[in-house]
């Protein structure tokens, strides 16, 4: 077991290494508990339904391993955002550089290899970057209807940008009256938590007839500064000081309140309109619009950063981040020739960010702005070729185009200039697809599928040299790839399942890859690279899953994936020099660059053990590691998005209007010597271990929630980390949440 030991740390007595004693007892003793269970009057629950394929199937005909989450299940968690939302699955490892964001880690990957889906459009756009990401936060998690995550490539559906994963979200549904009187149906919320000062209002209606429904959602919050917890971390997690503008100078302010994270709060609005018209059985119309927009989002993470013993930046601020989408879907059900189901999604978004930072004692605050113009349009079929055979087709269009622009705002007199952008202004990419996919029912206990698709896609930019003299003013790529997956599902029994899966996928280079020109890190500069080809990913799995119904259920997933050709950040050169002046510092030259290669495997595991009607036992643990390119030498170095050991462990009780839930959230410890290269750079974010070097220290929390429903009314109460632990989790720039009590009150009619 070394791979794990190296992940889980050096001390042998913490009381998380026990968890994996414990998850392997639970296989070693499961069939003695389903042996002596001699009830066999129970029956099994229809399979769970998602949208796999971007259609409704059956999970137990599905080879991938799919995690599936609906709107009931997170009241009780109440989640401040989406972030939080995914996080709480146990799956999904979620790393956060300020308080509004959350960058989920799926299997060793993240960011832009990793894909989202919001009502069958995917969110990704040109500009999605290799760092952390925060788009997630946009949409709200009390719109959402349910969401599934598809873990390992699911580029045959999806295309590009699905390496890792993909999460699928489905937000609330407009309903339809069942005869000719009209329905009106909806809730009302108001919730607050202790730790950041939350205050959140929410609500959603539905008006209905039989054939035509609108439904609206809105939700606004405000977060103050987060509290961290007092017991356990280091003392270099604490925010002793920080930077105010006072009579026109930078002063640093010593924080009377440690704990107090200063300069993490921020305030949301999300609005969701849908308008539904089903004229009969065979079509049904939608129409939908997203709006999300924040206030602006100080980046915690270089807030907290020091040059020469000093705070290097008096401002840092994700400026406010805009998105909003409209889209039309069409649904035809009839038997046709060619289709018995068909469906096409035509979509438009919007999406407007910035960054805004000025250097402490400098009066020149730079602001770059974006915005990107994103078309999809997506045309999908299905058709039942006989009893025991169906296949899947579509294809599939989009287009993006990218706006730069950036100012320099001497904030002693107001003189504003221009100054280098982060992209290409005008920049776009442009992707075309086709693909099929094919299952069949081989026998009552073997199913096949399989399927490939056809991608090309082009990413164009012209070059400004105003500001660098580029060796090079156009940049033309066109990419063509070809993926596919076979996958097998095989029934052994009516509670056993055994799956196996052959995947491949892809990512073409966007205009983050080829264009962009910033500041990675303190001293190094990312510049543009016109010459560059698709990352392509290899995933094998194989997976069991044991379902007896109201008794145990429990599933196991093991997994490897070979990353060829990946674009990584590495040195470069510039018109033939290795360093430039950037920003007035003197910094080492970078690009993206085909040129690494990265492998990862890892296990995920969980079960829940049902003790009596009203009590479940709940848990789930991933280990993922890997290893990939060195950023600097050419050789393999621990992988830069594989997390640590990581789980949670829960016991729900529900009976009558009350529900409990008591819970932990674990992660285990990662050595200095097990840090990718560029974690260790970000000294600021992590802890010191008694030789000096960086580490993540394992952590671990205990939390309880609970609801008491009256009549339409609903109270919720949690408290999370009541022993008020003081934790990073990895690669996070924020320390996480102390002690906090949260409470809702929702009314639904």
């Amino acid at each position: 077991m070394p791979l794990v030991n190296k992940r889980i740390g050096e001390n042998d007595n913490h009381p998380i290494k026990k968890w994996m004693g414990i998850f392997l007892l639970l296989f070693i003793t499961q069939n003695v508990l389903a042996q002596n269970n001699n009830d066999t009057s129970s029956t099994n629950l229809e399979p769970i339904k998602v949208y796999y394929n971007r259609w409704e199937r059956k999970i137990n005909e599905v080879p991938n391993r799919i995690t599936k989450f609906n709107f009931k299940e997170q009241r009780l968690q109440n989640p401040q955002t989406m972030a939080n939302a995914i996080e709480l699955t146990g799956e999904v490892f979620v790393q956060k550089s300020q308080m509004g964001g959350g960058s989920p880690m799926i299997r060793g990957f993240a960011t832009n290899r990793v894909l989202i889906v919001v009502d069958g459009v995917r969110m990704n756009n040109a500009i999605y970057r290799s760092g952390n990401l925060q788009n997630i936060i946009s949409f709200d998690p009390l719109a959402l209807q349910d969401a599934e995550v598809i873990f390992g490539p699911g580029s045959l559906m999806y295309g590009s940008d699905a390496i890792g994963g993909v999460m699928d979200f489905h937000t609330l549904e407009p309903k339809l009256a069942a005869n000719n009187k009209t329905i009106v149906l909806g809730d009302a919320l108001v919730r607050y938590a202790s730790a950041n000062n939350e205050k959140t209002g929410h609500a959603n209606l539905n008006i209905a007839g039989k054939k035509l429904s609108f439904l609206t959602s809105f939700t606004t919050s405000n977060f103050g500064d987060l509290k961290m917890g007092k017991h356990g971390g280091q003392d270099n997690y604490l925010r002793k000081e920080y930077i105010e503008r006072i009579n026109n100078k930078d002063v640093v302010v010593q924080n009377t309140n440690p704990y107090l994270q200063k300069n993490t709060g921020y305030h949301q609005n999300n609005l969701l309109t849908k308008l539904r018209y089903k004229p009969s059985d065979h079509w049904d119309l939608q129409y939908g619009y997203h709006y999300s927009k924040t206030g602006n989002i100080p980046r915690y993470d270089r807030l907290i950063e020091y040059a020469s013993g000093n705070l290097r930046f008096a401002e840092w601020n994700y400026g406010p981040q805009f998105w909003n989408m409209q889209n039309v879907q069409i649904q035809h059900k009839k038997n046709t020739t060619l289709y018995n189901e068909a469906k096409i999604v035509i979509a438009y978004q919007q999406y407007q960010e910035s960054r805004i930072d000025r250097r402490r004692n400098n009066n020149n605050q730079r602001t770059q702005s974006e915005n990107v113009d994103a078309s999809s349009a997506n045309l999908d079929f299905t058709k039942s070729l006989n009893d025991k055979e169906e296949i899947f087709y579509g294809a599939e269009w989009i287009g993006n185009i990218v706006g730069s622009t950036a100012t320099n705002l001497n904030i002693a007199n107001n003189v504003q200039t221009r100054v280098a952008t982060r992209y290409p202004d005008g920049a776009s990419w442009n992707s075309f697809a086709v693909y099929s996919s094919y299952k069949k029912e081989i026998n009552d206990q073997l199913n096949f599928s399989g399927g490939l698709r056809y991608n090309t896609g082009q990413t164009k930019a012209s070059f400004d040299t105003t500001f660098f003299k580029f060796p090079f003013t156009e940049s033309n790529i066109q990419n063509n790839s070809v993926t596919g997956n076979i996958g097998l599902v095989y029934k052994a029994n009516e509670r056993l399942q055994i799956n196996a899966l052959i995947s491949t996928g892809f990512r073409m280079p966007n205009i983050d890859d080829i264009g962009k020109v910033f500041e990675s890190a303190p001293g190094n500069v990312v510049v543009p690279n016109n010459i560059l080809k698709s990352e392509y990913a290899w995933n094998y799995e194989v997976g069991l899953q044991y379902n007896k119904s109201e008794k145990i259920n429990y599933y196991l997933s093991v997994f490897t994936t070979t990353l060829q050709n990946a674009l990584t950040n590495r040195p470069f050169t510039f018109n033939g020099q290795d360093s430039i002046l950037y920003d007035g510092t003197k910094s080492r030259v970078n690009a993206i660059q085909n040129i690494a290669n990265a492998k990862v495997w890892g296990i995920q595991l969980g079960w829940e053990l049902f003790l009596n009607k009203h009590t479940k036992w709940q848990s789930k643990l991933n280990w993922i590691d890997g290893h990939e390119t060195d950023d600097v030498k050419n050789e393999q170095v621990p992988l830069r998005h594989a997390p640590p050991l990581f789980g949670s462990s829960a016991i729900q009780w529900q009976q009558g209007q009350f529900a409990f839930e008591l819970n932990t959230q674990f992660n285990c410890q990662i050595n200095s010597a097990n840090l990718a290269p560029s974690e260790k750079a970000k000294t600021a974010i992590y802890a010191v271990d008694n030789t000096g070097n960086p580490y993540a220290p394992s952590w671990q929390t205990i939390n309880f929630k609970a609801s008491y429903t009256i009549g339409k009314m609903q109270v919720h109460l949690g408290w999370e980390n009541i022993t008020n632990q003081r934790y990073r989790p990895y690669s996070s720039g924020i320390v996480a949440a102390g002690s906090n009590i949260i409470s809702s009150l929702r009314y639904s009619f």
